[in-house]
């Protein structure tokens, strides 16, 4: 694999030293400087990419031949095809291995400010790619704005593990439907249905004491005109992401909407209760578009201004659908219908954590202020919403709905 097609058409963005995911072989700097003296004769601290690959190989490392070639070539500071010493220590300075992640300071370690690589030809002008290929390559366009990463995650993803967080919430959410819906004989606005809030799913005021609502209520719907739109949107949207950032990011993201859409539900739709996965559903797409918006110019999706139309229409006939349905006459008053204040939350975490996470594909987020900031803040808000839960419904002598 040529070594300039890794980093083809870096467009003008600064090039981001990637770390390999493997591991380098562990041993002592003094070692690794005796080791570089023999290879050059006249020790000036320098060594070549070749020799550099042959030392590789004779200490044992195995390193994927993509990522050897990236890494090769970024290292490479001078593009004169020699690595320096210093700058090799500076590649094992973390316990003599690289980590699954780039940092802030491994990227300040090798680049000189604006070097950029040229190559021949970007990802999209790749012939000749099977099925799974045109699919990957389509998903790195769809959510990564800079080619040297769309590159990087082409060549290394392997599917394994595969997107499996979105894909099982979105199947325990239909399961749970099915089986409401089969007990209730009610597929259209089961929330009618005097004992569909009776299950121990749904958020209720009434029950806030059993802490696990808080989050369970995402896989109850009041319909199946809810949960359609919802898996719509989370399926779009969601297994994307989850193949480009894990499904850990994905999921802090995701679950992270989730409770701050019921939090935000308890602390001001006091009497209300909440079904639905909105919250999180909101998180992702509202992270996607803003993070979208941010990199408009390196984002090459196709019909992108069409397709963000389409998203947000989706997000406002759901928003408008929520909005109706809670100050539509309740079928068994003085029980109210669910609020839709959980879709506002969803999106002010989308906006904050969400966005952090997107646009720090393959670097460590404990690294990243903004996101210490904002996860920060929302600890805060999720803290601030406890204590009202416990004192405030007492104090304000709010008036709570029965649970039917």
């Amino acid at each position: 694999m040529d070594i300039v097609s890794v980093a083809a058409n870096a467009e003008g963005d600064e090039i981001e030293v990637l770390e390999s995911i493997d591991v380098l072989p562990v041993a002592p700097e003094d070692q690794w400087k005796s080791l570089f003296d023999k290879f050059d004769s006249e020790s000036s601290g320098f060594i070549s990419t070749e020799r550099f690959r042959d030392l590789l190989a004779a200490h044992g490392s195995e390193l994927d031949p993509h990522k050897l070639e990236v890494l090769l070539a970024l290292a490479d500071g001078n593009a004169d095809g020699k690595i320096c010493y210093q700058d090799f220590v500076n590649l094992v300075r973390e316990k003599g291995s690289m980590s699954n992640k780039r940092s802030n300071s491994f990227r300040r370690a090798i680049l000189q400010g604006s070097r950029q690589l040229k190559g021949a030809g970007a990802l999209g002008e790749e012939v000749g790619l099977g099925l799974s290929q045109r699919l990957v390559r389509h998903i790195a366009y769809e959510t990564l704005p800079r080619e040297i990463d769309r590159k990087w995650y082409f060549d290394s993803y392997t599917c394994c593990p595969p997107p499996w967080l979105i894909l099982a919430i979105t199947i325990a959410e239909v399961a749970v439907f099915m089986y409401y819906g089969l007990q209730l004989d009610r597929w259209v606005l089961q929330v009618s249905s005097p004992h569909f809030l009776r299950g121990p799913l749904p958020y209720h005021p009434q029950l806030r004491i059993q802490a696990w609502r808080y989050l369970s209520y995402a896989f109850m719907h009041a319909g199946i005109e809810h949960l359609g739109l919802n898996m719509a949107m989370q399926l779009l949207v969601g297994v994307p992401l989850e193949m480009v950032h894990g499904a850990l990011r994905i999921g802090l993201v995701y679950v992270c909407g989730v409770l701050a859409g019921s939090l935000a539900v308890s602390v001001t739709d006091m009497t209300a209760p909440v079904v639905g996965s909105s919250g999180g559903v909101y998180a992702l797409v509202s992270a996607h578009l803003a993070n979208v918006v941010m990199n408009w110019s390196g984002m090459k999706c196709q019909f992108k201004l069409f397709r963000m139309a389409m998203a947000l229409v989706c997000m406002s006939v759901e928003f408008g659908r929520a909005v109706w349905l809670r100050f539509y006459p309740p079928a068994f008053p003085p029980c109210p219908n669910p609020s839709f204040v959980a879709h506002l939350g969803g999106v002010m975490v989308g906006l904050t954590l969400g966005v952090v996470v997107l646009q720090n594909y393959e670097q460590r987020l404990q690294e990243q202020s903004l996101f210490w900031i904002f996860f920060s803040v929302y600890l805060l808000f999720v803290l601030c919403a406890v204590f009202w839960n416990v004192f405030a419904y007492s104090l304000l002598d709010v008036r709570l709905p029965p649970t039917l």
